[in-house]
């Protein structure tokens, strides 16, 4: 996967970052970043389009919402999924399906253990 510019984490508000770059609080934080930065790199929507569509969301979220940990990348997934939406790229039902998929999936995990679809994804 290649990795956003500088450029690129800069427009992105309030992203919990160091000096080697984005943090993340819990594992699916993680994949959910990992799997916007490959949607970009496929082609699917363009920084800046990503980058817009994230502040609004950032914008409409209550103020102060985005300081508790969790709610930054909360907000990043309900903008995936938007854009997801917003650009086709999965019927608003199979989004729905994978959610559940991934629900029931976490709710077989162990703490700490990666969490992995089963043949029900």
């Amino acid at each position: 996967m290649t990795e956003l510019t500088d450029s690129e984490l800069a427009a992105l508000p309030a992203l919990p970052r160091d000096q080697a770059g984005p943090v993340f609080a819990a594992p699916w934080e993680a994949q959910v970043f990992a799997m916007t930065l490959r949607l970009h790199e496929a082609g699917c929507f363009t920084w800046p389009e990503w980058v817009e569509l994230f502040s609004a969301e950032l914008a409409a979220a209550a103020p102060g919402a985005t300081t508790m940990p969790g709610d930054y990348y909360q907000r990043w997934l309900a903008t995936l999924e938007k854009m997801v939406a917003e650009k086709g790229l999965l019927a608003p039902v199979e989004l729905t399906r994978r959610k559940a998929a991934w629900a029931r999936a976490a709710e077989r995990t162990p703490h700490g253990e990666p969490i992995v679809l089963g043949d029900d994804a």
